[in-house]
């Protein structure tokens, strides 16, 4: 991106930033229909916040009202540009559909007890009672419509500073759900932020309340924390490698990551990969991690392919030579690459200049393709049926074996025989 193109952008998000789209203004018209002077009835709040004063791109929308959910529907049941969507009415929570924008509406609330689990609570009408409820200071940033803020703990500052401070006392905000541990975790490592003492050690006194989360829980915001574009540094970071390593005792192999920076201009950050990285060894350790998190069957069956292939290729000392071309048949070229990088990451003998080599190897060479198909076998005067099957299975093993190559006299022979 060149010089006058940042330029443009920044002078863009200066002139028109995300709250004074027309959706956004249609909303708040909406909404605020019979609101005093005084009022404040709507106002952003968490992501969308956080990333509009660090000046990154706002995607999610959340929006924090005085308003219950029924009251928010009756608002907007005239109106057909709004499509409202009822995604947790009994947490107060609604979706609305403006076009192409989705606003997540929320009504305030306040805390009446809760298990570590979940919370049970009320609707409020006051503001800071909402903040007082949230995990850390930089999600209790509120702003309106105007772009003015409202920052009833301070989350503005430590926003700056980069630091993830708990709301009120870390034992208390954590024993109210223990997902928060997790989720520090996450905060801390995309702003790269310090950790204070007293919320380390409410953190360690509070690990074992993770076990009583639900696994789809703390999966799906493990998965966040892998997608991180910082995440295969965090072994930089001793104390939150701790942390980590004592929530998720299943990744044994974090190390692993030191040498994944050589790689990471080559690879997109990828999930499933960075999951193989530091699950697949010789056990059932992936194998374990998908049964414990009940993982999506497409991220086991990647786990498991890599895990095989990595086995095949440990048996066949020319996996990536001679039995290159047979490998890429069956694997395809995008696994091949994956178990390449894999190998290199895991085998401290494996070079970078091996590792290379085979990656310009797997560059090179195109995806074989079986040349026999059913209409030629009926040319030769096979007939149709089972037959045809066979000799295809047959001829496609023989194949396969003599490295993508079979001679004339090879199939006619085969086919010879099946007549």
């Amino acid at each position: 991106m060149n010089i006058f193109s940042k330029k443009f952008k920044f002078i863009k998000k200066k002139l028109f930033p995300f709250y004074k789209s027309k959706e956004l203004n249609l909303f708040f018209d909406i909404l605020e229909e019979d609101k005093t002077k005084e009022q404040k009835v709507a106002m952003f709040v968490g992501g969308c916040v956080r990333k509009y004063l660090n000046e990154y791109k706002v995607d999610d929308i959340d929006i924090a009202t005085i308003f219950t959910p029924e009251e928010i529907k009756d608002k907007f049941k005239k109106t057909k540009e709004v499509r409202v969507i009822e995604t947790g009415v009994e947490h107060g929570t609604l979706t609305l559909l403006i076009k192409d924008l989705k606003l997540e509406i929320t009504t305030l609330r306040k805390d009446i007890s809760t298990d570590g689990r979940h919370a049970e609570v009320a609707f409020t009408n006051d503001w800071r009672e909402d903040s007082e409820r949230r995990d850390f200071t930089i999600n209790a940033i509120y702003m309106d419509r105007k772009g003015e803020i409202f920052d009833p703990q301070s989350g503005v500052k430590d926003l700056k500073n980069k630091i993830i401070k708990f709301i009120g006392d870390p034992h208390k905000r954590i024993e109210e759900d223990y997902l928060r541990i997790i989720r520090f975790i996450r905060f801390n490592l995309q702003y790269d932020s310090k950790i204070e003492q007293s919320t380390l050690d409410a953190i360690k006194l509070n690990l074992n309340g993770i076990k009583n989360l639900s696994k789809e829980r703390v999966l799906q915001e493990l998965l966040k924390i892998l997608n991180l574009q910082n995440f295969i540094e965090i072994n930089n970071r001793k104390d939150l490698k701790d942390i980590f390593s004592l929530v998720f005792p299943e990744f044994k192999y974090l190390n692993r990551l030191n040498k994944f920076y050589i790689l990471k201009e080559q690879f997109k950050i990828n999930i499933d990969f960075i999951l193989a990285i530091l699950l697949i060894d010789e056990t059932n350790n992936h194998e374990y991690f998908c049964h414990k998190y009940k993982t999506s069957n497409v991220v086991k069956n990647k786990l498991e392919l890599l895990s095989k292939c990595l086995i095949d290729k440990n048996k066949d000392k020319e996996y990536f030579s001679k039995n290159l071309k047979k490998n890429t048949y069956y694997m395809g070229k995008s696994t091949l690459f994956e178990l390449n990088a894999l190998s290199f990451l895991i085998d401290e003998k494996i070079t970078l200049q091996k590792y290379t080599k085979i990656k310009q190897s797997l560059e090179k060479i195109s995806i074989p393709k079986f040349p026999y198909d059913g209409k030629y076998l009926i040319k030769q005067g096979l007939s149709e049926g089972k037959k045809i099957g066979y000799v295809l299975e047959k001829l496609e093993s023989m194949w396969i074996q003599n490295n993508c190559v079979l001679s004339e006299q090879s199939v006619v022979e085969t086919i010879k025989k099946a007549k």
